[in-house]
């Protein structure tokens, strides 16, 4: 029963971050970079990128998620709604 409901649930598990081995998949590409150009710094900015995505994993916190509340921290409480210029007319289309 176990295997035939994996068949049909298969899609539940759609949202679940992507991983390679333990880390984050987007740390794929500084681990292509220290592998291709080793040097103590590649190896450095590894880690401290490894870290980092830890450090938002413990906290609750995907990628996407830190980087749309980094965006809210750097705007502030004021969010300046739209010039009246750029606002959408209302249009009467004369159909009833």
């Amino acid at each position: 029963m176990a295997e035939e409901e994996f068949r049909v649930w298969h899609w539940r598990n759609t949202m679940k971050p992507v991983r390679f081995f333990q880390f984050d998949a987007r740390s794929v590409a500084f681990a292509l970079l220290a592998l291709m150009h080793a040097r103590v710094w590649t190896l450095e900015l590894l880690i401290a990128v490894n870290l980092i995505f830890w450090f938002l994993e413990r906290k609750g916190l995907s990628f996407a998620a830190a980087l749309r509340a980094l965006r809210v921290w750097f705007t502030g409480k004021y969010r300046p709604a739209w010039v009246y210029t750029r606002r959408r007319k209302m249009v009467d289309t004369g159909s009833t």
